[in-house]
């Protein structure tokens, strides 16, 4: 073989092993989204991928031990390998460290499901949660969850704060996302545009019942040094109780818990916005 074509081969093998490499990572990526499993089937489906290629990569990520087969027969889902990877990314983070002292307070103060978070993209991911010390209802979400924008409480507090997201730039990028998941989601742009102009004016955003039916959420959200949102703190408890309690039960422990956790990454009263 002359010098020519060897260095074509080693082109071709080097875009081989890096297309291998992409869809590997999506198909962990698909992976997250579905904790106790995902037949292979579907998991084609959703990488665009045909079943015979789609079950070579994630052989291969089993031989690697970060996917392992389900329950369900020809079901795959990610392993512990993935989660103590996860945990040494969030063990990196210090902000962690910081928040989580306040967050569990304002647990033990509402006795509800606490989630903080920050944004990624176009989504918000949760990165620590406590689940409910006298509240009854245990919500679906994980840490290291990915959560849209326009339809949970915390991800309207980037939509409302973040300056770098423009409302129309996000809506028509996400036009095959935003979907009526209950009949309270948000889904017109008008609508979304009146959202957020409540939710800077009362300083809180709102999650009624628009992923899942029976379930509200309360997030405010949490300012860096330079007065900017880095992170979000939000309560999820049914809707019922929320009625019960009323919102101001709720709100004061954690615009408090936001103020404390604010403050200690260097916001002031003389940032702006105000918590």
């Amino acid at each position: 073989m002359n010098q020519k074509n060897e260095t074509i081969k080693n082109m071709e093998e080097k875009v081989t092993g890096s297309q291998s490499l992409v869809r590997g990572l999506h198909l962990l990526d698909i992976l997250s989204n579905y904790p106790n499993g995902c037949p292979l089937a579907r998991i084609a489906e959703l990488a665009q991928l045909n079943k015979s290629t789609t079950h070579r990569l994630l052989q291969s990520l089993q031989c690697a031990g970060y996917v392992k087969p389900a329950l369900a027969a020809g079901s795959y889902r990610l392993s512990t390998k993935c989660l103590a990877l996860g945990q040494k990314v969030l063990s990196s983070i210090n902000i962690i460290n910081v928040a989580a002292p306040h967050l569990e307070q304002l647990n033990l103060t509402i006795g509800e499901t606490i989630n903080f978070s920050y944004r990624e993209d176009d989504q918000v991911i949760l990165i620590y949660k406590l689940e409910p010390t006298t509240g009854m209802i245990r919500t679906r979400s994980y840490i290291g969850q990915y959560m849209q924008l326009y339809c949970s409480a915390m991800g309207k507090l980037f939509l409302a704060y973040d300056s770098s997201i423009k409302l129309a730039d996000y809506w028509e990028r996400n036009q095959n996302i935003i979907q009526q998941l209950t009949f309270n989601t948000i889904t017109n742009l008008s609508i979304m545009q009146q959202e957020l102009v409540l939710i800077r004016q009362n300083g809180f955003a709102m999650d009624r019942e628009e992923n899942e039916l029976g379930i509200s959420c309360i997030a405010v959200p949490v300012f860096n040094l330079k007065g900017k949102i880095q992170y979000t703190i939000s309560v999820s408890l049914s809707t019922i109780k929320l009625s019960q309690l009323g919102h101001a039960h709720i709100l004061k422990p954690l615009l408090e818990a936001a103020r404390n956790i604010s403050e200690e990454l260097g916001w002031t009263d003389t940032n702006t916005p105000s918590i």
